[in-house]
C-alpha cells in the first residue's frame, strides 16, 4: 500500500496562480492604474494573440463561454424553427443557448470510447430544418472534424465548435476552433486556459461573421447609442484580458503536463479490472481538461450510478477527490421533456452518466499524488 499524502483536490487553481503571481499582479495593477477597465488595448491585444495562436483571422472576446455559443448562433441567424444537432453528454450551456435563440436541439448519441458525438449517427438526424452541427470537444479530446466538415458540406450546414474544455487541442494538425465556421471558448477558471473570473471568445476566418459578432456583443450597436438590432452586453473586461495574455504564454507547457499526467494514469489504470480508460482518436491531440474513466459494477453487466457513487465516496474518505461529469444526459433533463426523448433512446450517453468518474487533473499534480489516486481507486473498487 502506498503511503497516504495530503488530501488531493479534483482540481487546484491556486497552485497555478502561485507560479505566475508576480506577473499577474503587475499586469492587473497596470490596468487598474490605466482606468481602461472595459475594452481598450488589453482586450484587442488578447484577441489578436488568441487568433494567432489558433491560426485564424478573427477573434471576438466576450463575457463567457455560454455567451460565445449564443452569439455564434445569433451571428449565423439560427432561430425559431431551426434545428441544431449536438450531443446529450455535455454541460447544459451547449444546448441552453440553442433553446435561447428559439431553435431546437437534436440529440445524437455518443461514442463509447471518446465520449464525443458518434459521427455515424449524425446523417440520420438531419432534416430540412437542420441548420448547424454543434460538436463538443469534450474533456479536451477533439472530435473527428474531418468527418464533421464532410457531412456539413454535403448538407450545406454550419459547424460551431464548442471548445470550452479543449483550448490547445488539435485535429489533423489544426487547432480546434479553427476548423468549423465558428469556434467557441470558455475561460472559466478551471479550464485549460482559465481566467480569474468568467470570460469567453469566438474564433472564425469569416470577417463578416466577426463583424456581426462585435455588433451583437455591444447591444446590437456599431455606433454608440445607435442600435441596429437586439444584441446583448457581453464584453471581456481588461483585467481578465491581461491575465489571459500571461496564461496563454504558458498554455502549451501546461497542456504538455496534462498529457504526461494522462499517460501515467493510462499506464496503470488500464491494467485494473473494472476500469475503462478514455481513448484518443488517431489524428487528434487532446489536452485533458478532465481525465474521465468509466467504472463497471462487478455485480452487473456494466456500471451503475449507485456503485460509481459508492466508489467515489470511499475514495473521498481516503483523501482522493473526484467529480462526476455528467450525472444526467441533456435529453432527459426536466427542461427538455417537451422534446419527447425517452429513457433508453440514447443508450451510450445514458450509460456513461452511470459510470463516469473524473479523476484529479491539473498541471501541478505530482506523481506521488497520482499514485495515491491510483492505489486508492484500486482499493475502493
Amino acid at each position: 500500500m502506498i503511503p497516504s499524502v495530503n488530501s488531493i483536490p479534483a482540481f487546484d487553481i491556486k497552485q497555478q496562480y502561485s507560479t505566475i503571481e508576480a506577473e499577474v499582479s503587475a499586469a492587473v495593477l497596470e490596468v487598474l492604474a490605466s482606468g481602461r477597465y472595459i475594452g481598450g488595448p488589453a482586450v484587442t491585444d488578447f484577441e489578436q494573440q488568441f487568433a494567432t495562436y489558433h491560426g485564424v483571422a478573427e477573434c471576438v472576446a466576450c463575457n463567457s463561454g455560454t455567451d460565445a455559443l449564443y452569439l455564434a448562433l445569433r451571428a449565423l441567424n439560427i432561430g425559431a424553427g431551426d434545428e441544431v444537432i449536438t450531443t446529450p453528454f455535455t454541460f447544459f450551456a451547449t444546448t441552453e443557448v440553442i433553446s435561447a435563440v428559439g431553435a431546437k436541439p437534436v440529440f445524437v448519441d455518443i461514442d463509447a470510447t471518446t465520449f464525443n458525438l458518434d459521427i455515424g449517427q449524425i446523417a440520420a438526424a438531419i432534416t430540412p430544418n437542420t441548420k448547424a452541427i454543434l460538436p463538443v470537444h469534450l474533456f479536451g479530446q477533439p472530435v473527428d472534424m474531418t468527418a464533421i466538415m464532410a457531412i456539413a458540406q454535403s448538407h450545406n450546414l454550419a459547424v460551431i465548435e464548442d471548445c470550452a474544455q479543449s483550448t490547445g487541442a488539435s485535429w489533423d494538425h489544426k487547432k480546434v476552433g479553427s476548423i468549423g465556421h465558428i469556434g467557441c471558448f470558455s475561460f472559466y477558471p478551471t479550464k485549460n486556459l482559465g481566467g480569474c473570473g468568467d470570460g469567453g471568445a469566438i474564433t472564425t476566418n469569416d470577417p463578416a461573421i466577426a463583424s456581426q459578432l462585435r455588433v451583437l456583443r455591444e447591444h446590437g450597436s456599431k455606433i454608440r447609442y445607435i442600435h441596429e438590432e437586439i444584441g446583448i452586453n457581453s464584453r471581456l473586461d481588461a483585467i481578465q484580458a491581461v491575465i489571459l495574455q500571461i496564461k496563454l504564454r504558458y498554455l502549451d507547457h501546461w497542456n504538455q503536463k496534462r498529457q504526461q499526467i494522462a499517460a501515467y494514469y493510462q499506464q496503470y489504470l488500464s491494467q485494473i479490472p473494472g476500469i475503462i480508460t478514455p481513448q484518443e482518436l488517431p489524428g487528434g491531440v487532446g489536452v485533458w481538461n478532465q481525465y474521465t474513466i468509466r467504472i463497471s459494477d462487478p455485480q452487473r453487466n456494466g456500471g451503475s450510478a449507485k456503485y460509481r457513487d459508492l466508489v467515489r465516496s470511499k475514495m473521498q474518505e481516503k483523501g482522493a477527490n473526484s467529480m462526476v461529469y455528467y450525472p444526467l444526459p441533456l435529453h432527459l433533463q426536466p427542461v427538455y421533456q417537451h422534446l419527447g426523448y425517452q429513457s433508453g433512446q440514447l443508450p451510450v450517453a445514458e450509460q456513461a452518466c452511470h459510470e463516469v468518474l473524473s479523476l484529479p487533473m491539473y498541471p501541478e499534480l505530482t506523481q506521488e499524488q497520482q499514485d495515491q489516486v491510483i492505489y486508492t481507486l484500486k482499493d475502493c473498487l
